[in-house]
C-alpha cells in the first residue's frame, strides 16, 4: 500500500509514498456541506498534524485541499461564535477569543512553514480559506476558483493576515477587494499575486501522481524547486484562462480607489456612474456593508506595511475580539446567517458618520493587564 490514511469528521489526513522513498502529507478539509468552512475542530486537528509533518524527515511536502468541487474553504465557521457573543454581550467571549487565537496561530504556521506546502485552491476560497491559502509556499487556483474577502458584509474586516498581505496587492486592489468583497478569478489571482499557479481542475489527480513520481530529497530548497517545476508543467497554456476582469479594469479601479481618506474614496466610488455589472455589484456591497469595516480596511492599508507578520496577527486578534464586543460583528452574522433578512442595522448610518474615536477604540487591546494571547508569536 502506498497510502496511509486516518479519518475523523473534520479533516482527512493521509500519507502517500513516493518513488524516491519519501512521503507526501495530504490534509483534506472535510465539510463539503458547509463549503469546508473552517471550524475550531479543523484548526485543532491541522495545527499538530502540520507540526508533526514539518518534523518528520520522511515527509517531503504537504498538500492541503478541500472536499468536493465547490470550495477549498469558503470562510470561517462563525455561527457558533454568534451564539457565544449573544450569551455574553459586551464581553470577550471565550469561544471568540479561542477561535481567532487558534486560527491565527495556524495561519502563522503556514506562512512560516519549513517545508513546501501546496494549497489546491479549487472553488471558493474566502475569508478563513484565504488565511490558509495565502501563506502557502505554492498556491494553486483552477478555472473554478473564486477568491474573496467578504467580511464587510458581516461587520468584521479582512483578517487572517490580510493586514499584512492586502497592502502588497498592486493598483489599489487591496482597498477595492477589502471594501467590495469582489470575487477574484484564477487569472486575476495570478495578476494580484494571490496565487502562484493556475492549473485545470481536471489535472488534480495527474498532478498528485506526478508528485509521487518526483525525485524528492532531504534538501528543503531542492524540494521547493521540485514542487514548482512539477506544477509549472501543468499550468494553463497561454490564452486558455482569458484575461481577468480586475486586470482589464485596473486603471479605472485604481483611480476610483485613490484619495486622501476613506470617506472621500468611498463617496467617489459610489458616485461613479456605470453600466458595468461587476462594478455595480461592488458598489451595492459597499453601500450595504458595515461602515466601521470600511474604516478598519483603510487603517489596515495605511499601517499594515510597517508591521511584521507576527505583529499583524496580534493586531488582528485585538481587532477581531473588539469587533465582537463593541463592533457590528454580531449584527452582521444575524442578518446574513441567522435571520437571513440581509438587512443589518449597523451601529453607524454611513461611512461618514464613523468618528476617529470609534475606530481608535477598536485598536486598543482588550486584555488589560493580561499578556496578549499571541504574545509569543514569532519568538
Amino acid at each position: 500500500m502506498d497510502t496511509q490514511e486516518t479519518q475523523n469528521d473534520a479533516v482527512l489526513f493521509s500519507e502517500v509514498a513516493t518513488v524516491s522513498g519519501h512521503k507526501i502529507g495530504i490534509a483534506c478539509l472535510n465539510s463539503e456541506r458547509s463549503l469546508n468552512a473552517l471550524s475550531l475542530d479543523m484548526i485543532h486537528l491541522l495545527q499538530p498534524q502540520l507540526l508533526a509533518w514539518q518534523d518528520d524527515p520522511e515527509i517531503a511536502c504537504v498538500w492541503l485541499e478541500g472536499a468536493g468541487e465547490k470550495a477549498f474553504c469558503a470562510g470561517g465557521d462563525i455561527v457558533a461564535m454568534y451564539h457565544a457573543m449573544k450569551e455574553l454581550p459586551n464581553t470577550p467571549a471565550t469561544e471568540v477569543v479561542d477561535f481567532f487565537t487558534a486560527e491565527y496561530r495556524l495561519d502563522y504556521l503556514i506562512q512560516t512553514y519549513a517545508k513546501p506546502l501546496l494549497v489546491w485552491g479549487d472553488g471558493f476560497v474566502m475569508g478563513g480559506g484565504m488565511g490558509l491559502m495565502n501563506g502557502a509556499s505554492h498556491r494553486v487556483v483552477t478555472e473554478r476558483s473564486r477568491l474573496a474577502m467578504p467580511e464587510i458584509s458581516i461587520g468584521l474586516y479582512p483578517d487572517v493576515g490580510a493586514t499584512y498581505f492586502l497592502g502588497q496587492l498592486p493598483d489599489n486592489m487591496g482597498l477595492f477587494v477589502g471594501l467590495t468583497a469582489a470575487h477574484v478569478n484564477a487569472a486575476d489571482a495570478l495578476y494580484l499575486g494571490m496565487a502562484d499557479f493556475a492549473i485545470p481542475s481536471e489535472k488534480r489527480d495527474n498532478t498528485l501522481q506526478a508528485l509521487k513520481n518526483a525525485s524528492w530529497t532531504a534538501d528543503t530548497e531542492l524540494n521547493h524547486a521540485t514542487l514548482s517545476d512539477t506544477l509549472q508543467q501543468r499550468i494553463f497554456a497561454d490564452g486558455e484562462l482569458g484575461a481577468g476582469y480586475l486586470y482589464e479594469n485596473r486603471e479605472l479601479i485604481s483611480k476610483l480607489m485613490a484619495g486622501d481618506n476613506v470617506v472621500d474614496v468611498c463617496a467617489q466610488f459610489l458616485a461613479h456612474e456605470t453600466d458595468d455589472s461587476v462594478l455595480q455589484r461592488a458598489q451595492k456591497t459597499l453601500a450595504n456593508g458595515c461602515p466601521l469595516t470600511a474604516h478598519i480596511v483603510w487603517q489596515q492599508l495605511q499601517y499594515g506595511g510597517s508591521l511584521t507578520l507576527a505583529e499583524a496577527f496580534r493586531l488582528e486578534l485585538t481587532l477581531s475580539v473588539n469587533c465582537s464586543i463593541t463592533g457590528d460583528f454580531v449584527e452582521g452574522i444575524r442578518a446574513l446567517l441567522i435571520d437571513k433578512d440581509r438587512n443589518p442595522q449597523w451601529s453607524h448610518a454611513g461611512i461618514a458618520e464613523v468618528s476617529a474615536e470609534d475606530v481608535d477604540a477598536l485598536f486598543i487591546a482588550p486584555w488589560g493587564e493580561q499578556p496578549h494571547p499571541l504574545a509569543d508569536l514569532g519568538e
